[in-house]
């Protein structure tokens, strides 16, 4: 016994409750002997590397290169991006992949190289593979982006899973971004960052490392261009990150490292090339294009951990109502649940869902309900009755139901790597539809389970099924939530064909983008932690999840009404703008936080409201084209270095650039802007970039800028779609793009181009295709001619 871990056993049970500190003592030994039993002890190990080239065979879009330890395939797709397996890895079969893999492009071949290397020259990318192994991308000028020295595995001599690590090189100048949800972001500085979804149990800020979403997918940006890599293994692992220096030591450049070590799975990876837009619409391609939210899901959201009761969500959703501030969604927590079991409704505080449901709707206003994977392990409870007819709970090695302790008490959990589970779990949310919830919120799908010690989770040695290939939760873990958000997703399709799912998720993998999006999880009350907010969703952005939001004011605590303000007006120009907070939390109306507030708020709700038929646009463009609704500022600069460190303002889209205030105090702040003309919104002063420019940040507004030249749609006055146009700068013409959709269904709308330009004095906007006749049918505000 471990003295630590009985120390913790004491203090469990006498914290929290001592049933549930027993329970969360009994699940953390349950689940160590569980993993003593069902895990076979790694013994001794053999390492292995590659070895020299031995055989080459050719094959469509690239060939297989055989080495004396080890083989590689290689194949250039007809996307120009790049696949790479070793030991017989295939593209397939893969969780993040959607539908079938892009053909092997014709004119990429498998041809000698110097020195006894091989090469295979594509359109957009050439590869070079070294005689010993080490593989380098290269721009078509012959530009080294990445070298991926020769792997290293370490293969248990008595058989059983082998561990391995890549090591791989980039150039000085560049910087990494992505890896899934990252507080510390959305650049990742030096440092060591795990791959296994992780609840951490309370409130995170910057310094907090790994959270809910985990993913082995980064974008790399330097000088040359622009490149994702996803090493597509779902097992748990490490990303450590250098960054490299120019002229450091004796004046040579250090290339940038990063070495990625895995615990299991296939050693095989993808890599895309070019700007940020094309990468990520080549990532889109391969991975899904991201669900597309109901027009109403990009309004404001109100949530709570606990509402409480039917009289509480009319009384919020009063205080909106009589003091005119826009809301769309109510979200209710697990508070609403009989003794928090999943698909059920507490009939004492919740008695009429569907009536309550019904009158909001007429308002409006839609409810949206939690769902957790967690089922209570109690016979009569109906989900787990149909769970066990069905089969569908997570198993440990000796074929005994795998237990864990969640909200309800005991529970168990279904197997969502399994197609005829995730068939089943989807059915079950024809009974949240009938208590009139239109959208759903996935918790606790890490999966968390509470344990007094140790991981918080599932056994490793729990089996899971992975689509009949059978293997366990070192496998299945980080791909959990992924499977849930698949079961919901398709079920809802076929419970409500006519309407897009709402779904979004706290933990997730690649490709999860697929199915809806996700938001902050806990982030902590404080502007540390308003900074992290923006980090999740620019990171997230850049690994293919375009929609996504954190709790407004924090998880936690009591924030001061300058921070939750601050928050609230970040939140307005994010896709999901939710407030939420925890039980134990201050309140998050915007009411609660006084006068000054609540009029700085309205602002705020009237501008999100005025820009809804922008997100909406974006939404759309997300859909067929992979870009995130916020980017970075190098978003179409990546070869600007000084923005590739800027992380404290974003571009919504092409048309505007939003500068947050994410630090107490300040009334005035300097922004970064990237090449081109951009006009400051609030006083309509025109400025030329790139530059820095100091600008005015009252406690009233954050400061906002419009691209000259932009076409943005937004809200006019009689509530339709109307047209902001920015002047371009005279001599040149500029335009935009607009996606008109004011539902839920899966009708395509056409896109709508827009274009502008100088005609003598006059600045003429015209609807592309329409010639010179005659102006655009939707109403126009000209904004800026006066700077032009």
């Amino acid at each position: 016994m471990d003295g630590r871990d009985l120390v913790r056993s004491v203090k469990a049970v006498g914290s929290g409750g001592a049933a549930q500190g027993l329970r969360t003592v009994r699940a953390a030994w349950r689940r160590r002997r569980t993993d003593a039993i069902g895990l076979a002890r790694r013994g001794a190990e053999r390492a292995r590397v590659p070895g020299p080239v031995q055989e080459v065979v050719p094959g469509p879009g690239g060939g297989v290169v055989r080495f004396a330890r080890a083989e590689l395939r290689i194949t250039v797709a007809v996307t120009g991006a790049v696949f790479w397996g070793w030991d017989g890895a295939g593209p397939e079969p893969s969780y993040a992949l959607a539908g079938r893999c892009p053909r092997p492009d014709p004119r990429a071949a498998l041809e000698p190289d110097k020195d006894g290397g091989w090469r295979v020259v594509a359109e957009r990318v050439t590869v070079v593979v070294s005689r010993h192994g080490a593989v380098e991308v290269r721009t078509p000028g012959g530009v080294i982006l990445r070298r991926d020295l020769p792997p290293r595995w370490w293969e248990p001599v008595d058989g059983g899973t082998a561990r391995w690590m890549q090591r791989s090189e980039v150039p000085s100048d560049a910087r990494f971004f992505g890896l899934g949800g990252r507080a510390a972001g959305p650049r990742l500085r030096d440092g060591t960052y795990r791959l296994w979804n992780t609840d951490p149990g309370q409130p995170f800020a910057p310094g907090d490392d790994p959270l809910y979403i985990t993913m082995p997918v980064q974008m790399v940006v330097a000088d040359a261009a622009t490149h994702l890599v996803f090493h597509d293994t779902s097992w748990d692992g490490t990303v450590t990150l250098r960054e490299g220096r120019e002229g450091a030591g004796s004046g040579h450049d250090r290339a940038g490292v990063c070495e990625v070590r895995m615990d299991g799975g296939p050693l095989r990876c993808w890599v895309i090339v070019g700007t940020p837009a094309r990468v990520l619409r080549v990532w889109a391609s391969l991975t899904g294009a991201p669900a597309l939210p109901p027009a109403w899901a990009l309004g404001h959201h109100h949530a709570r951990w606990s509402f409480g009761s039917e009289q509480e969500v009319r009384r919020i959703v009063a205080g909106y109502q009589e003091r005119g501030l826009a809301l769309d969604a109510v979200h209710l927590d697990i508070d609403h649940y009989d003794g928090h079991r999943v698909f059920t409704a507490d009939r004492d505080r919740f008695p009429k869902l569907p009536s309550l449901a019904e009158e909001l709707r007429r308002d409006g206003i839609r409810l949206v309900s939690i769902v957790d994977p967690a089922v209570k392990a109690e016979p009569g409870n109906a989900v787990y009755d149909s769970g066990s007819a069905e089969d569908a709970f997570v198993r440990d090695a000796s074929g005994r139901l795998v237990e864990g302790v969640v909200w309800p008490g005991d529970c168990v959990y279904p197997d969502f790597t399994d197609p005829r589970v995730r068939r089943w779990w989807g059915g079950l949310y024809e009974e949240r539809l009938g208590q009139g919830f239109s959208g759903f919120w996935h918790d606790m799908n890490e999966p968390v389970s509470f344990t007094a010690f140790g991981e918080n989770t599932l056994p490793r040695s729990a089996r899971h099924s992975l689509e009949g290939r059978g293997g366990d939760h070192r496998e299945g873990h980080n791909v959990y939530a992924l499977g849930m958000a698949r079961a919901a997703f398709e079920g809802l399709r076929a419970l409500v064909p006519e309407e897009r799912p709402f779904l979004f998720s706290r933990s997730g993998w690649a490709g999860m983008q697929r199915y809806g999006g996700s938001w902050s999880g806990d982030v902590a009350t404080g502007w540390p932690g308003l900074r992290a907010s923006l980090s999740l969703v620019m990171g997230l952005g850049l690994c293919g999840v375009p929609y996504s939001g954190p709790d407004v004011g924090g998880f936690d605590g009591n924030p001061s009404p300058e921070l939750y303000l601050r928050w609230f007006q970040l939140a307005s120009y994010l896709p999901l703008f939710r407030t939420h907070a925890s039980l134990r939390a201050g309140r998050r109306e915007p009411w609660e936080f006084g006068d000054e507030v609540l009029e700085h708020a309205r602002v705020a709700l009237a501008e999100r409201r005025r820009l809804l038929p922008y997100f909406v646009t974006l939404a759309h463009l997300a859909r067929r084209t992979g870009a995130p609704y916020v980017r970075p500022l190098w978003w179409s600069n990546p070869e600007n270095r000084e923005l590739r460190d800027c992380e404290d303002a974003f571009l919504l889209g092409d048309s505007l650039l939003v500068a947050p205030v994410l630090e107490s105090g300040v009334r005035r702040r300097t922004v970064s802007l990237p090449r081109g003309r951009w006009y400051d919104t609030s006083t309509e002063v025109a400025y030329r970039g790139p530059a820095h420019v100091e600008v005015d940040a009252p406690l009233g507004r954050v400061p906002v800028f419009a691209r000259a030249g932009a076409v943005l749609p937004v809200q006019g006055e009689d509530g339709g779609l109307a047209l902001e146009v920015w002047a371009p700068a005279r001599g040149r013409s500029g335009g935009g793009l607009v996606v008109p959709d004011a539902g839920d269904g899966w009708a395509e709308p056409e896109i709508e181009r827009y274009v502008t330009r100088w005609k003598g004095r006059k600045l003429v906007i015209r609807r592309d295709g329409d010639g010179d006749g005659g102006e655009p049918a939707r109403p126009v505000r000209l904004r800026g001619q006066g700077h032009a």
